[in-house]
């Protein structure tokens, strides 16, 4: 008995835990926005976070893949809140982890608006690390006849945050070193894009290898690496090399996925 009221007295504390943490996210994405008079985060850091902050930021409207983020991590909250969920297996076990990518979603934009770039770049990287391990559960945990919502607000949401994130770590660290090394390291740039990038094609590939396929997190990462290819082309700094990269590792990070689970639909037993 004593251990059944535990378990209720758990599974209730996390429930108000995730709503919380989606709170204090929500509160700081609308500061981080720019409201109640502050400056929005591309300003912040004296415009290190801006699309012309680094060779690897992307374009503007590649940010509004968080209004996505955020509506589904609303969407989940909400639902996790529900009584028939308190007790189900795949809640206790991402319940918690979801929780702490909000707060550390939420703890990034503090960092942006009251600490340092650096500081900005640790906290993303706990945030991907985060984030990696969440999906990771989401992964193992998923039951093939869990339902639309499940999927849906855990492997999707989940999965399009990581993706993004991934690609936000690489141009957060970029715009952190962008003000930090010698201004002749710029010669260079065109070179050293190319290998992140590379890096971050292989990332992604692993990625969807390891969650059996999962599209999710390569749409995310393939969007950002779009928008950053338009930046490149259109914006400043200009590079072409970066931009036609960023465009190839795109594709390379998204198809495989795509055509896996197009296969699957075709073939169910394809693996």
């Amino acid at each position: 008995m004593n251990g059944t009221a535990q378990w209720r007295g758990s599974d209730l504390a996390r429930q108000i835990v995730v709503l919380s943490a989606v709170s204090f996210m929500l509160i700081a994405a609308v500061i981080g926005a720019g409201a109640f008079g502050n400056s929005a985060v591309q300003d912040q850091q004296g415009g290190a976070l801006n699309t012309d902050g680094s060779y690897l930021a992307p374009a503007g409207p590649a940010f509004s893949i968080w209004s996505v983020i955020y509506l589904g991590l609303i969407a989940y909250s909400i639902w996790q809140a529900l009584p028939r969920q308190r007790t189900t297996p795949r809640q206790r076990a991402l319940g918690w982890l979801i929780a702490l990518t909000m707060t550390l979603n939420g703890l990034w934009l503090v960092a942006a608006r009251f600490g340092t770039l650096f500081l900005t770049v640790v906290v993303i990287v706990l945030l991907l690390a985060a984030l990696g391990w969440t999906f990771r559960v989401a992964v193992a945990t998923r039951e093939p006849r869990g339902g639309v919502l499940d999927s849906v607000l855990i492997d999707g949401v989940t999965g399009l945050h990581l993706g993004w994130v991934t690609l936000a770590t690489v141009a957060n660290t970029a715009a952190w070193l962008t003000t930090i090394v010698p201004p002749s390291w710029e010669q260079g740039a065109d070179a050293i894009g190319i290998a992140v990038l590379i890096v971050v094609a292989l990332i992604g590939l692993a990625i969807a290898w390891r969650s059996s396929w999962r599209v999710t997190p390569a749409i995310a990462l393939a969007w950002g690496l779009s928008w950053l290819a338009v930046e490149r082309f259109t914006g400043e700094p200009q590079s072409g090399p970066i931009g036609a990269t960023a465009l190839v590792v795109a594709a390379v990070v998204l198809l495989p996925p795509v055509i896996v689970r197009v296969l699957r639909l075709i073939r169910p037993s394809v693996d």
